[in-house]
């Protein structure tokens, strides 16, 4: 599946409160954020991301672009196991760059189930 233009999450307010408001996971290479989406306010039916590589965290700019367009791979190949009413945050580490990128797929993989099953709708 494409990774479309609308998906890309590029207001500050919006990747602020994804930061304050949402929920995290760690997955040691990378850090998830996800937050839950109001389909009023935002008619999009696409899950949307923002992908983040500090210079403290991955280092100098080849590093910080290799780790960002490895979670934009990574985001674009398994999005379809994301709940598409949520917005995310992919914040990438130093272990990024250092694990294969299998590994890091099996890592995504998972961190897209447990967010899943952690974004679900409470029945009450």
């Amino acid at each position: 599946m494409r990774f479309r233009p609308e998906q890309h999450l590029c207001r500050q307010s919006d990747i602020r409160a994804v930061r304050a408001e949402g929920r995290r996971f760690d997955a040691r290479a990378f850090t998830a954020w996800w937050l839950p989406r109001d389909p009023a306010a935002v008619p999009v039916s696409l899950p949307r991301v923002c992908v983040i590589a500090s210079t403290a965290a991955v280092g100098h700019a080849i590093l910080r672009n290799r780790a960002k367009r490895r979670l934009r791979e990574l985001f674009r190949e398994h999005q379809a196991l994301l709940p598409a009413h949520c917005d995310y945050l992919l914040i990438a580490r130093a272990a990024m760059n250092q694990r294969p990128y299998p590994e890091l797929e099996k890592l995504f993989v998972h961190a897209c189930g447990q967010i899943a099953t952690a974004a679900l709708p409470k029945n009450v």
